[in-house]
Parts: C-alpha cells; sequence; structure tokens
C-alpha cells in the first residue's frame, strides 16, 4: 500500500502509547500548526490497552477517538502517520506493521529493545522509503536550538578539530532504594536501563554533533539496587542502574559517555562538553537555552567562555517562536521534531534520524553490553553495523 496522494485532506494520526512520552507527543501534534508552516493534520486516535484509561488520555490530550487495538488503528484508511511512544518491546512489531501498511512512522527512541529487532525495522523501513513511506526515530534532542547551533558552528570549522567529547546524562530518580518496581526495570520489556533509556540520547548526541562514526567501544554496567518493591512483594531488577562508555571515533576522537539514573541531585542532566584544537563548546539540558564557546584563536587575553542565549530569530527553530530573550523549554523539542518530520512526509525527502540511525546507535548500546559482560575488553564495530 503507497501513502495517499493527491490528497489535500488532513493527514490522520495514531499514536500508540499515553504515558509520559504519549503526553509529550500530544502537545507537540496539538500544537504544531500554530507555529510552523506544516501540512495539516488530525489526531485520530490514541491507543492503548486499558480501554478506560486510554480513553480519558484521548480526551485530556485532543484526540478525536481512542482503541485498543492497535493492529486494527493501522489497517484504517484515514490513518496515515502512525507515532509509537509504546515500550521498547512492541517497538518492531508496531513499526514493521505500520509500514507495511502505507503508513509514515515516527517511533521513540531508542529503536528497538535488540540488535536484531532493529535491524528488522530498518529493513523495513529502507523497502517502505522506496514507495514514498518515511520513518524517523524520535531523538529530540537534535530539536534543542542550541544544540542544533553548536552542530553548526563545529561543522563551520570553529572549535577546529574535535579531540575530546564528554557527554553526560544523570537522573535520581532510582535513586531510593524503595522506588517501585516498573517495566523500565525489567529487560524483557525495556531491553536495557539507563544504557537504552538516557546514554542512547547521548551516543546519538556525539554523532550528531560531530557528523563522525565509532570505531571502537569499551564499556561498563552497574545495578545498584538489584530488587525492587512490586505488586506482589520485592522482585528482581535486570537492567542496569548506570552505564560508561569509552567511544573511539573515526576522526580519532575520543568520547567518553555516562549515563545513571541513581545520580542524587540530578533531575535531568544531559551535559555535553566538546573540546577542539581552536575552541571549545559546552551545554547543560537543565538550561537549554544557552550555549557556552570558547574562541582559542583568540588572543589568551580575550580568552574565555561566553554565554549565548539561543533565542534569535536566526537560530535554529527560533523564528517561529517568540522575540528574542523569551526562552523555550524542553516541550518544544517534540514540537520541533514534529514540524521537521511533516516537512520531510511534504517535500518527499527521508527525515532525521532515520530508522538506520537508529539501528547504528543500536550496534553502540549493544557493544557497550558486550564490553561490560567481558570485563571491559575493546570492542570493534564492524564498517557495516556502525
Amino acid at each position: 500500500m503507497s501513502p495517499r496522494t493527491g490528497n489535500t485532506s488532513p493527514l490522520g494520526v495514531a499514536m500508540i502509547g499515553y504515558a509520559f512520552m504519549g503526553k509529550a507527543h500530544s502537545n507537540a501534534w496539538r500544537n504544531v500548526a500554530g507555529f510552523f508552516d506544516v501540512p495539516a493534520v488530525e489526531q485520530k486516535v490514541l491507543v492503548g490497552r486499558d480501554a478506560a484509561a486510554v480513553a480519558e488520555a484521548a480526551g485530556k490530550y485532543g484526540w478525536a477517538d481512542s482503541a485498543t487495538d492497535w493492529r486494527s488503528v493501522i489497517s484504517r484508511d484515514d490513518i496515515d502517520i502512525v507515532d509509537i511512544c509504546a515500550p521498547g518491546w512492541m517497538h518492531a512489531d508496531i513499526a514493521v506493521a505500520a509500514l507495511e501498511a502505507g503508513k509514515h512512522v515516527l517511533v521513540e527512541k531508542p529503536l528497538a529493545n535488540t540488535l536484531s529487532e532493529a535491524g528488522l525495522m530498518a529493513g523495513a523501513a529502507a523497502k517502505a522509503r522506496a514507495a514514498g513511506i518515511q520513518s524517523m526515530v524520535g531523538f529530540n534532542y537534535r530539536r534543542v536550538p542550541a544544540l542544533a547551533l553548536a552542530r553548526k558552528l563545529i561543522a563551520d570549522g570553529r572549535v577546529g578539530t574535535v579531540r575530546h567529547v564528554r557527554a553526560a546524562y544523570l537522573q535520581d530518580w532510582l535513586m531510593d532504594p524503595q522506588a517501585p518496581m516498573t517495566w523500565r526495570l525489567r529487560k524483557e520489556t525495556a531491553g536495557s536501563g539507563a544504557l537504552g533509556d538516557i546514554a542512547s540520547h547521548a551516543v546519538d548526541q556525539v554523532l550528531f554533533l560531530l557528523g563522525d562514526q565509532v570505531t571502537e567501544v569499551s564499556g561498563r554496567l552497574r545495578t545498584f539496587v538489584d530488587r525492587r518493591p512490586g505488586p506482589d512483594g520485592p522482585e528482581d531488577v535486570t537492567v542496569d542502574d548506570a552505564a560508561w562508555a569509552t567511544l573511539s571515533l573515526a576522526s580519532g576522537a575520543i568520547a567518553s559517555v555516562e549515563a545513571s539514573r541513581v545520580a542524587t541531585g540530578r533531575k535531568n542532566s544531559l551535559t555535553i562538553d566538546i573540546y577542539g584544537d581552536k575552541g571549545a563548546i559546552l551545554f547543560d539540558l537543565e538550561n537549554l537555552n544557552e550555549l557556552r564557546f570558547l574562541d582559542a584563536t583568540a588572543p589568551a587575553r580575550e580568552q574565555g567562555y561566553r554565554r549565548i542565549l539561543v533565542t534569535e530569530p536566526d537560530h535554529p527553530y527560533l523564528e517561529a517562536w517568540w522575540p528574542q530573550g523569551h526562552i523555550i523549554g524542553w516541550e518544544h523539542t517534540f514540537t520541533h521534531q514534529i514540524r521537521d518530520f511533516l516537512t520531510a512526509i511534504k517535500d518527499g525527502t527521508p527525515p532525521s534520524p532515520s530508522f538506520e540511525d537508529g539501528l547504528n546507535v543500536q550496534y553502540i548500546l549493544d557493544a557497550v553490553e558486550e564490553s561490560a559482560a567481558a570485563q571491559s575488553t575493546l570492542i570493534k564495530l564492524p564498517a557495516e553495523g556502525a
């Protein structure tokens, strides 16, 4: 089946999943056309397993209808786009079925729970792309204006040859040993813990900002709280609480990546430091409207990090928002993501990051796990995988 052509009616959207990410994505679908010039969309149906809960969420988040059977929804003729916000263990089945049904697909990161599932998804996406069907993985931090600006500065040579990158994504929501068990703490549903959940963002940023490839990986994983309270008593935690990795890049640069969900006092801190031979860049998600830039080509007496407030109309995405100095928030990254996805659908151009990009990240995460299981042994990534 091919996407609807010659049809000027709004694109029908179905979203699968309505919890944390579902709320964020719904906000973006609801607001994107109010700020950006994009094809018209209709929030047709929200899908979840609990009929009463998903019906309530649909009403709250602006969806016209709700359903519990995703298979019947993706077969509907009035659905053009499927947005997957369900847990990772469901990604592959839904995405492959939706692509085969001729629907454009957006799926939350990480692409899948396993390397084999990610490979199936990338293969389905490539086949669908030949028929004009687009797909994208939701690494929303690519749409932070300050990080998009950082990428441009690096590409323009403002930091010179990048030598060293530090990326740390730290949270503390599992700091308390009595924090309850969730699907995110079970390998069969989450795939991994901090590694897939938040280290995937850090790895993607290294690739995105530098336009580089990872060639070698060493890693370490740690679970600090092995058992947590469940509805029927204590349950074993089968994923990592924290992850560390050292990445060798094709350019010769080295990147260190750290992720933790037990970092006391850190709520949602993604910090990225980029050091080149002509300058350096610092970023912290908890101050997402700011970028620190050091020009090492200036006289030593003038050097120092300067603060760039990324709110000017000529900064990435900011032409659509508020006057200079009026900051935006975390939720805007999802609006930018939907904007870019809809623009790609309209123009018939593959959006980025692609499922292949998501598969690339999955290769790296898989190598971190392999290295950690072998006492941090160095793992070389195959050229066709990385």
